[in-house]
């Protein structure tokens, strides 16, 4: 069965260029929310089985929503890859303490994406 993956973004290019990754190299399925609202409408309704979240984003940031998600029964074991343009070690280090399941830095190298997931996630190939 094919996974599926949730990527929060409020950057267009960003989501194009990982849905266009992901799918070239995985079967996974690839849903898009620009903004931490439309993440959790879509997360409601899709139950995905990873998320990527952006960390800077307008109104509502990716951390805020990484507390919101797992504060709630339904969210709260979806594992969350945080995407960020963080380049500082203090300022990775922060965001890997709050407990997600890694970080993949803006920019990154779109052919091993899916290698990194799967890392991070220890998922099979």
């Amino acid at each position: 069965m094919a996974r599926k993956i949730l990527v929060v973004d409020d950057e267009e290019a960003i989501q194009a260029v990982v849905k266009a990754s992901l799918e070239v190299t995985t079967d996974w399925n690839i849903l898009a929310a620009s903004s931490a609202t439309e993440g959790m409408t879509m997360l409601q309704a899709e139950q995905p089985d990873a998320i990527l979240l952006d960390v800077i984003m307008p109104e509502l940031d990716g951390i805020s929503l990484f507390h919101m998600l797992k504060a709630q029964a339904l969210t709260k074991n979806i594992p969350v890859i945080f995407l960020t343009a963080k380049t500082r070690k203090e300022e990775q280090l922060e965001i890997e303490a709050l407990g997600g399941s890694g970080i993949v830095v803006k920019p990154f190298e779109p052919a091993t994406l899916a290698d990194h997931i799967r890392a991070l996630l220890h998922w099979p190939e």
